[in-house]
Formats: structure tokens, sequence, C-alpha cells
């Protein structure tokens, strides 16, 4: 915005570098450039600011598919001035000698023709297609399609004005519309995780399955060593008995042996006796059980003779002598 000095019947002017000022007189131009400074007098005078450096507008266009449905499409249109004395004469521009402001909006009536043109071509873009492909395309397309229309458009060039650039932040159905498109979407990726929580489930499953199945052939081949275990150690004690057994035997028939060649040792011992006693007078073995049985005995306290016993050894005495004294 240009700044104005008013003193006294003249006034001073000073733009901006980023203002066009042009300064008519009768009709006539008699100054313009970009960043001016002048004096003036504000009777005879009439002043056009028109801004060159670049700008933006927002675009919003509302509008319908083929198939009827609705489309919103959002975005930014630059757009700077290339003629400002062509756009002066189309458009007023002209500044309040007073204040130094624009007496009209030409910013808004700029921006309306742009927003004119661009929602035209976006209209046209949007009815030529099903809701489906304009989604599927995206807005790369319909900005390529306005930039086409706004830079060759017959109708900025005849005001000294160009577009710059398009930007496109937004092709989107309404929500009613965008919640229903996306519930096929929704319910395909829902069924997919639902697939993919069914396949966790029969992994873990199988998981479980082998590791159930391991551990039963673990306790089989458990079970299986444990009976050829407790087989083993049935074979060992059979073995270790039979031999205990057959030690035992060994030892019997030692011992009986020993005690047979004892027993044969003392029969033999007994009947070699027996053949000597037998041979013997009854007086001798009388005589020899009698100092046997002393040498058994500690004390003899008493001993009775009876009448019988004591004939019966003289009669042996008696018998024995001759054979004795009977000289050979």
């Amino acid at each position: 915005m240009a700044t104005l000095r008013n003193i006294g019947v003249i006034a001073q002017l000073r733009s901006e570098a980023s203002s066009h000022i042009i300064r008519f007189r009768n009709g006539r131009v008699r100054q313009s450039g970009r960043g001016l400074v002048f004096w003036f007098r504000p009777e005879t005078a009439s002043i056009s600011e028109v801004p060159v450096d670049d700008r933006e507008m927002t675009l919003f266009v509302r509008g319908r598919s083929r198939d009827f449905q609705t489309v919103v499409v959002q975005g930014t249109i630059g757009w700077h001035v290339v003629d400002p004395e062509l756009l002066a004469s189309r458009v007023d521009f002209s500044v309040n000698l007073r204040t130094g402001r624009l007496q009209g909006e030409p910013i808004e009536r700029i921006e309306a023709r742009l927003g004119g043109i661009a929602s035209q071509a976006a209209l046209q873009y949007l009815g030529a297609s099903p809701i489906g492909a304009l989604l599927d395309a995206g807005p790369e397309p319909l900005r390529a399609v306005l930039e086409r229309v706004l830079f060759d458009a017959p109708a900025l060039a005849e005001i000294g004005v160009a577009a710059v650039s398009v930007r496109l932040t937004n092709l989107a159905p309404t929500s009613e519309l965008e919640r229903a498109l996306q519930t096929p979407t929704f319910e395909a990726l829902q069924q997919k995780a639902d697939e993919a929580t069914f396949a966790r489930r029969a992994l873990a499953v199988e998981k479980e399955r082998a590791i159930a199945e391991n551990e039963l052939a673990t306790k089989t081949e458990l079970a299986r060593r444990e009976t050829v275990l407790i087989a083993q150690e049935a074979a060992n004690a059979r073995d270790r008995a039979a031999g205990v057994a057959e030690a035992r035997g060994l030892e019997a028939a030692a011992e009986a042996e020993r005690i047979r060649l004892v027993e044969g040792a003392r029969a033999e011992a007994e009947q070699r006796r027996a053949a000597i006693y037998r041979d013997m007078p009854p007086a001798v073995l009388l005589g020899l059980a009698a100092r046997e049985l002393a040498g058994k005995l500690e004390t003899i306290e008493h001993i009775n003779v009876t009448p019988d016993l004591l004939a019966s050894i003289l009669g042996e005495v008696r018998d024995a002598l001759p054979a004795r004294l009977t000289p050979r």
C-alpha cells in the first residue's frame, strides 16, 4: 500500500517495490513504474496502485460426478500481474488520495474471475467420470487440466493477469459417501485380518498338536525304555539269583562232600576202633571205659558197687588170670 503525505495543496506518494504506480492527469498517463516516489496535486491527479507480486487464492469447488455423487475439490491458485497498465485500464485500482487505500476491491474481482474459470473446468472434469474413477485417479489429472485451462485462458490474458501455479490439496466425496466407499475396503481388510488371526490360531493349534505328539512320543519312548530296563533288571536279578543258587549249591555240595569225608573217616575210625575193641577181653574194655569215664569226671564223690557187678568183675579177672599167667 502506498504512503501519502499531504502538505497543503500538494502531496507526496511513496510506494513499495512490489506495487506498480500509474499517475493519470487529464486522462493521460503521466508516470508509470514500480516503487515510485513523487509529488503531485490531488486536485488534478488520479493514481492507480497495481500489486505486481505473486499472490495466491483459495480454490473450493463442489461438483457432481457422472453418477451424481458429490465431490469436493480444494486447493490454491497462484497468479500475478504481467501487464499493470492493461490491468489498471480494465479493473479499477484507484487509490484514495487521502488514505492511500484502494477505493474498490479489484483483487477480489481478479480472484473471482480466476475462480470462475477454474471452477468451470473442474466441474466439467468431475462430471465426465464416475466417482470411482475420480477417486482412483486422484487430484493430479484435475490439476493438470486446471493448469492447462488457466495458463491458456484468454479471459486472463486480456486483463494482463497470468496464473503461475495450481496446487490441489484434496479431492474427496462427502463424508457419508466416503464411509460407504471405505466399507468394502475396510471389510476386505477386516476379512484379511480375521484370516490372519485364524491362520495364526490354526498354526498355534498345529504347533500345540505337534508339541503334544512330541510329548506323547517322548512318553512312549520313555515307557518302552522303562519296559526294557525292567526286563533287563529282571534278567539281571534272575542271573544273580541263579549265580547265588549255583554258588550255594556248590558250597552245599562242597560241605556235603566235606561232611561225607569227615563222617566217612570218623566211621572208618570207629570201625577200626570197634575192631580193636572187638578183640579185647571184657575186663580190658571195662577198664578202658572206666578210665574214659574217670577222664571226663572232675570229682567222684562216691561209687556204688553192687554184688552182681563185683561178682562179674571177679569172674572176669579170674578167667583172665590163667591166660596171662600161662608161660609161653
